[in-house]
Order: C-alpha cells, then structure tokens, then sequence
C-alpha cells in the first residue's frame, strides 16, 4: 500500500519525468495495479480513447461502401454508434476479466479481408439501375425503355446479417480456443514468416479501399496524410505546455508531448477546417454527382437530424443473422490471425507496462473474451470483430501510463459516446478524403507492423527470403486474379466454389497459409527461421522482479477458485497451473511451458546464438 500511495502522489510535470527518467527510462509512472487520482484518470482515460478513434471509426465508413450504402447516412451513423459501443464494452470484458492488462479492444481491419472477398461474389452485387423492355401498345410497336432500380434501402441490410452469421460462427471457435487452451497448442507451428505476409498483406491488399476515398479530392487526403507525418515524426518531440493541479504542487504547469500523443485528432481536425472554409466559400461543388461532393462538410448534414439523440444497440435489431460455408471459413481464417496478433499484443503490453509476462490462463481467458466480445458484435450488428490495439498499447511506452483503470475509464467513455446517438451523427460529417489519407496511414501501419516482424530472422537465408517472396507475390497476385475472374472457379458444387472464392480472394489467407506451410516444411534451423528470437522476445521478463501475477487474477473470485481443487485443471481459472506443450521446433523435441522455465530455456539458447554470431 505504502509503494500505491507513493506512485499516486507523483507528478506528470516536466521535472517530475526528467527525475523519473534519470531513475528507470523504461518503467512506468502508473503500473498496471496503480490507480492515478481521479482528475488524471480521467485525462489519461480521453487520451486513449481518442488514440483508438481513427481506426476503429474507419471500419463502418469502409462497411458502408461493401454493403452497398456509400450514400446511406443512416446506415453509417449507426454503424458508427455500434462501433463504438462495442469497443466499449469489449475493453471493459478485457481489462476487468481478460487479460487485465492495460489494453483498448476495437474493430478489428484483419476482417475487413474476408468482408471485402464476401460481398465480391456475384450474389453480393450491389443493385444497379437497369432496363426493361415494356411494350405498351402491341408488339409491333416501338418497345418503350423504363428504368427502374432494385430496393436499395434494405439491400444493405440483408449483406449485413451475412456477416452477422459469419463473424458470429466463427467468433465462437475463438472462443472455445480460449476457453479451452488451445491457444498454445496451434502457436507452436507459427514464426515470424507465417506473421510477416499474414499481417502485412492486410495493409497492402486494402489500399483500393483508401484509394476509393482519397479519389473525393487527393489534395485534401494528401494534406491529412501530409499532417499525421509532420505531428508524429517532426514535431513529436515539442513538449507544449499545459496548466494542470496537484497536491503536492498546486497549479502549475506542465508539458505534453502533444503532436505525438494525438496526430491523427489534430490532423483531422486541421483538414476539417479547411474542408469547412472550402465549402462556405464554395469552392467544392454543391452537386451530389460531382466526384468532388463529399468533401463539403454539409454533404451529409441531414443525419444529424434523423439520428436520434440516444440509440442503444440491441441484439438482432437488423433481423436474423444468415450463414454461408464460404463467409464462414473466411471469417475463420481472419479469426485465426486475429488470435496471432492479439497474443503478440499481450506481452507486449505486459512488457512495455513493467510487468510480468501473462501466464496460460490469462492468455487463454483474453482469447476467450475477445471471442465473446465478438460475439456479442455479431449480435448487436457491428459487422467486426474486437481485437485489441497496438497503437494504444505503444501509447503506454509515451505515457508512462499502464494503470488498468485508466483504460477502464476509456471503456466507458466509448461506451457513452456509442450510446449518444449525435455524437455518431456528428462523425458521419468527415469528409471523405480525410477518412481516406487516415486509412493511407493506418493501412501502411499495418503493413509496416507485418514486415517488422521479419527483424527476428537471418534475411540473408536463401530459404527464408525465397518463402517470403513467395508468399507475398501470390498473396498480392491471386486475390486480383480472383477479382477479375469471379466465376472461373467451377468444382460442380456451388458452395465449395463460394469457399474457395472466399479463400483465393483474401489475400491475408493466400500468403499467411502459403508462408505456414513453406516455413513447416522447408528444412532450416530455429536460428534461421527466426524462431528462437521472437519466442525470446515474447517471453522476455518483465521489468519488475516480482514473482507472482497477481495482476492477471480475476476480482473478488480468484480466492475462492483456490479453495475448489479442480479448478486447477480449468484453462481460463487463475488457479490454473498445469503444463501447456508449447512451441517447439521440428528440429527440437524439447517440451516448453509458459512459466519461468520456459523463458529461461529461451534465454540461454538465445545466449549461446548470440555467441555464435
């Protein structure tokens, strides 16, 4: 309690950092068990929740072109609401029974793959407006063309219960893998050359969508692009000041790296204004044919008073969810990868929060929570999955910040601004270029976080270079081939054509599954592979010497789990203590656990390479 309080009482001004950082320049002010005051919560609290922002409100801008309502406002305020709703409630299931570390859940763009393959497939086509032939006197007559277009207003909702049924049948495997503990049985056949061309192809196979938004006007999507770099990589390092209060201190005044902290809010807005100035001045024009149209700010000014001030989510409220053998497998290969980088995510937030690593049951039960959050997206209509956020978890290595309330606060911050139905409205107003040069950025994150991946191995192996390449170009080259040959595929059934369809089309499971498969059974060595590095890396210590995880115990029941035996034998129970056959090469029979053992079995191997090199 004495440490608590004294953690409590530090500062956030400019001294009290320099004091801190000439301490420890890689520990944090607010551990995971840590609560800051209550004013400091709440700030810190709004910082992560505006970090999330950018990427979780960029899936239902991208939702409404693939359901076929780019044009829909409504549509788009609410899927806005929902978004946000659920990245609410997700982070709070994960944070208070979880993981329990300090972690933002929201949408999730490795779905957006599978979505995108999904509503390719002919059945999927948006309504377009087409021609009859009416004969209205004889049939000798002139024939008479009418146009007439399909019913549109529901057209969008009908695609979406498609990826209801999908997302939420696939959702359900996840969360049997946590809950049962298979988590760590399937990781040990994935390296780092399964992540590489699975994460990465995500970014580079979405760049048609960023594109069909900066193509609104480039010049504005440039600029916003243009800003997000200035503020993070130029100016990231300017401290601005700031009044703030304590009590050891009083009023006073302290700086924030505020261009690092919050470039895509700042740049949003600055393209905002200038959007704004365009169209008072009419410089865009004020037709809803001209390609120019939307970036005016008043393009969808009606949604604001059509939507409604409140607006709660409930489950099943667009009908009931359909199912497909082809969405479900290709939501299920996005699962899968889901599962990868959300493991990554926990030691690293372990990591950069001073904490020990997360033993089994806590990996087993964030699985598990993710999969029931996104269930319960499914449910609720968000047309995603929940994933948790690198971003904001590399936002704590800034901060300093990793207290688990602070980001249960900025769950239900999210939660309220989902459930208010204007501030959703509001959202919709965001030009669309702006929207498209901050999906540039995030897309090109994505890739980088993929390609980054490759630093755990030797790329000056023929071997590893060779299935990288290989993975890549197919991951690029056969979903385009597919695109531009819907109905090339022909086995006689039209379900395995609609999964195979699916499949080929996503490029994150053509290279992910090309790369798994060439890495299990191409010969090289844990060295070479990379294997020995990034498991190092995943099982690094944590920065404290503490020998228990009291952090990652559930509240107010972990006491009562010790006293029932069996409860040792449950995957997802703090008491669980039993040996996970974890990674191991093809070159290795050694058996790993995911204790102490394991990582110091890691540790000397990586010592001895270290060595060689």
């Amino acid at each position: 309690m004495d440490r608590i309080e004294e953690m409590q009482k530090i500062n956030i001004g400019e001294d009290d950092r320099e004091k801190d950082d000439s301490a420890d320049n890689k520990g944090v002010i607010y551990g995971v068990e840590v609560s800051p005051p209550p004013h400091l919560t709440v700030f810190f609290a709004l910082q992560q929740a505006i970090l999330c922002l950018g990427s979780t409100l960029s899936i239902p801008f991208i939702l409404t072109n693939l359901l076929c309502a780019k044009d829909d406002t409504d549509a788009r305020a609410q899927l806005l609401c929902i978004s946000m709703f659920m990245c609410g409630i997700a982070t709070l299931l994960q944070t208070t029974v979880g993981v329990r570390l300090g972690i933002i859940q929201g949408g999730s763009h490795i779905f957006i793959g599978p979505i995108v393959a999904m509503m390719s497939l002919s059945r999927w086509s948006c309504p377009i407006v087409e021609t009859v032939s009416l004969n209205m006197t004889n049939t000798s007559g002139p024939d008479i063309t009418t146009p007439y277009s399909l019913p549109e207003e529901k057209a969008w909702i009908i695609r979406l219960r498609e990826i209801q049924g999908n997302l939420m049948l696939a959702s359900l495997v996840q969360f049997l893998l946590g809950c049962s503990g298979l988590v760590g049985f399937f990781l040990q056949f994935i390296g780092p050359l399964t992540i590489a061309p699975t994460i990465s192809l995500i970014g580079l196979s979405l760049t048609g969508v960023a594109a069909d938004f900066n193509k609104v006007h480039w010049g504005i999507a440039i600029l916003t692009l243009g800003l997000i770099a200035i503020f993070s990589l130029y100016l990231g390092s300017i401290k601005i000041p700031f009044p703030t209060y304590s009590k050891k201190r009083n009023c006073h005044v302290a700086r924030f790296q505020m261009f690092k902290l919050l470039p895509v809010i700042l740049s949003v807005i600055l393209s905002w204004i200038l959007c704004h100035i365009l169209t008072i001045t009419d410089n865009v024009p004020n037709d809803s044919t001209h390609v120019n149209y939307y970036t005016r700010t008043d393009a969808r000014l009606s949604v604001l008073n059509s939507m409604p001030w409140f607006y709660f989510p409930t489950p099943f409220q667009f009908g009931t969810p359909t199912v497909s053998a082809a969405g479900f497998v290709g939501m299920l290969g996005a699962t899968i990868s889901s599962i990868i980088e959300s493991t990554g995510d926990y030691f690293a937030a372990a990591r950069i929060s001073s904490a020990n690593p997360p033993p089994a049951h806590a990996l087993n039960r964030g699985i598990a929570i993710e999969g029931f959050s996104s269930i319960i997206s499914g449910m609720v209509g968000a047309g995603h999955a929940t994933t948790s956020y690198s971003g904001n978890i590399g936002a704590i290595g800034i901060t300093r910040v990793a207290s688990r309330r602070v980001f249960q606060v900025a769950g239900l911050i999210l939660l309220l601004g989902g459930i208010i139905g204007k501030f959703g409205a509001a959202l919709t107003l965001i030009p669309d270029p702006i929207i498209g040069g901050t999906l540039t950025v995030v897309f090109g994150m994505v890739a980088a976080v993929g390609i980054s991946t490759l630093q755990f191995i030797d790329l000056t192996s023929t071997r590893n270079l060779t299935i990288l390449a290989i993975s890549l170009i197919l991951g690029l080259m056969v979903p385009e081939w597919m695109a531009s040959n819907k109905n090339a595929i022909k086995t006689g059934s039209d379900d395995l054509d609609q999964v195979l369809g699916v499949l080929l089309g996503t490029a994150m499971f053509v290279g992910g599954l090309i790369g798994f498969i060439l890495d299990n059974t191409v010969p090289g060595s844990d060295e070479e592979r990379g294997i020995l590095k990034w498991r190092a890396n995943m099982y690094e210590e944590g920065e404290q010497d503490a020998k228990t995880h009291v952090q990652y115990e559930i509240p107010f029941i972990t006491s009562v789990l010790r006293k029932v035996k069996c409860c040792s034998y449950v995957p997802v129970s703090p008491t669980f203590d039993k040996v996970i056959n974890c990674p191991c090469s093809k070159d290795s029979k050694e058996e790993y656990t995911v204790g102490d053992e394991n990582r110091a079995n890691y540790n000397v191997k990586l010592e001895n390479l270290n060595e060689k090199l």
